[in-house]
């Protein structure tokens, strides 16, 4: 990015007034980067307490991905360890969301290469933030992360569940709408655990531990059992982690900044299995949202979306995070359709091409309008089929719009249109002329006056109608001497088909 690495603070929480802020540009210098903008995301989140070592985890995680292709990426024992900012302390260090400004190009197995994006999160309570300000960074990160890991400290205590509660809301009314799980996967990484003779460190021990913490039971209270099924019902894989202490010199020394030998070599040893198993290229998942795979540049979109629904007073009901979600992926789905209309509609009648006849224009109209609303019903939509179907009408409407301009575009190309109204008034000219001429010849002459009356207003008409059209000016009288005259046509076309009588008659005639 021409710049050293660094983390970019992209979710500020003001303290004052408990408000947030969505630093766009700072975001989108990160994930729109020509190289990767367009590349599927993997954006693995690390969220939980202050002072329980996030940053620590996530920097042994950025130095994973700088020697992924070196058997000892964990390096020496005097390495300082560098890249989130971490501190020793009971103040924290991170207050709202952070993003690694480097994003990894990793290269699957399957010849895939995907985007992989660190993040840190404030995400529970401190001395500060209110239960809103905590509730929401925990509620953005685990929307738009693909692992969201749960940095916990000694055990997974019932708060921490109903913390979770929150979110799991959401993910309950979205699998009522959309019958997906609306988030990935959620790790719970156990820090300083005691009881390594009940359930070993790892992965292995962590997942009986995890079986058991999260089982449903009869007994349970009612609270409880909900808080557990829905964890269950909001995550497509849920999984745990049991991390020893890391040494006494990482907890309480104030000059230590990383070193591996202070570490314990127990922690170490986890950490060599806790890292690769969720950086390892075929471990990596990208980030979906309704099971479609997001890429950075769509990853963009969708933070300005949930941080909108955070800018009111009010912690937002979850509903609500499901429609926001839902109407952007409609209004995407509108747009996408009737952008299809337009440019379809432009290859037939648009710019310079000649004038195409009312009934073949229309015909092109259906087959395209069919087309777009296919391309809108095809498209995987958040909200339910009620929800669409509002998207659905106001595409309808918009295309129909659409419609009305472009027939009017091609009206306008066809000449005898624009003469129109002359030709008219001047063949009524003519015929008043002739009419009136009959008839004083025959003797009727007060009958011959008012055809010559009537031929007096025709041509001043037609003066008006050319005055009009070479000023600019009196449009409203210009519009109803051109609605006459086409009432006029319209008549004299009626009467000539009547006496022409029927069809079927005329086909006799000619027979």
């Amino acid at each position: 990015m021409g710049s050293e690495p660094c983390s970019v603070q992209i979710v500020r929480v003001n303290k004052e007034d408990h408000s947030f802020d969505l630093d766009t540009e700072a975001l989108e210098k990160v994930l729109l980067a020509p190289e990767v903008r367009d590349k599927h995301v993997v954006v693995l989140s690390v969220a939980g307490a202050f002072r329980k070592g996030k940053s620590f985890l996530l920097d042994f995680m950025l130095r994973y991905m700088r020697r992924r292709n070196e058997e000892d990426w964990l390096g020496q024992d005097n390495d300082e360890l560098t890249g989130f900012s971490w501190r020793g302390g009971s103040e924290p260090e991170t207050t709202g969301i952070q993003l690694w400004s480097e994003v990894f190009l990793v290269d699957k197995s399957d010849g895939t290469q995907v985007a992989v994006l660190l993040m840190d999160t404030q995400g529970a309570f401190d001395n500060q933030s209110t239960v809103k300000d905590c509730a929401t960074i925990f509620a953005l990160s685990t929307m738009t992360s693909s692992m969201q890991i749960y940095n916990l400290s000694q055990n997974i205590q019932e708060d921490d569940l109903q913390q979770l509660q929150l979110f799991t809301e959401y993910g309950r009314l979205a699998m009522d709408e959309i019958f997906l799980k609306p988030f990935q996967s959620l790790m719970f990484v156990i820090r300083d655990w005691s009881f390594p003779y009940e359930y070993k460190y790892g992965l292995s021990g962590g997942r009986e531990f995890l079986d058991k913490r999260l089982q449903v039971k009869e007994t349970q209270h009612e609270e409880l059992q909900t808080v557990r099924e829905h964890i269950h019902s909001c995550f497509t894989s849920i999984s745990c982690f049991l991390l020893p202490h890391p040494g006494l010199k990482v907890a309480t020394s104030p000059s230590f900044k990383g070193q591996l030998s202070d570490v314990a070599p127990e922690f170490k040893e986890e950490l060599c299995n806790l890292i690769p198993s969720l950086l390892k290229p075929d471990a990596l998942a990208e980030k979906e949202i309704n099971g479609t795979k997001v890429t950075c540049r769509g990853l963009v979109e969708f933070f300005k979306a949930y941080i909108k629904i955070y800018q009111g007073e009010d912690l937002p009901h979850p509903k609500s995070m499901l429609m926001a979600t839902a109407e952007a992926n409609n209004l995407a789905a509108v747009a996408a359709a009737k952008d299809q209309y337009y440019k379809n509609m432009e290859k037939v009648c648009g710019g310079d091409l000649p004038y195409v006849a009312p009934t073949s224009l229309e015909e092109k109209h259906k087959f395209c309008l069919n087309d777009a609303l296919h391309l809108f019903t095809a498209t995987k939509k958040m909200g339910g089929q009620e929800f669409c179907d509002r998207y659905q009408a106001q595409l309808h409407a918009e295309l129909e719009e659409l419609w009305t301009s472009f027939s009017k575009h091609n009206e306008s190309k066809n000449v005898f249109s624009a003469f129109r109204t002359p030709a008219v008034l001047f063949v009524l000219v003519c015929l008043l002329y002739v009419l009136s001429g009959i008839l004083l010849f025959i003797g009727l002459a007060s009958v011959s006056f008012a055809c010559d009356c009537a031929l007096g207003v025709s041509m001043l008409s037609m003066l008006t109608w050319a005055f009009i059209r070479y000023s600019g000016q009196y449009h409203g009288v210009g519009t109803a001497i051109d609605q006459a005259a086409g009432v006029l046509l319209e008549q004299a076309t009626v009467v000539l088909n009547k006496s022409r009588g029927p069809p079927a008659l005329q086909e006799k005639k000619s027979s």
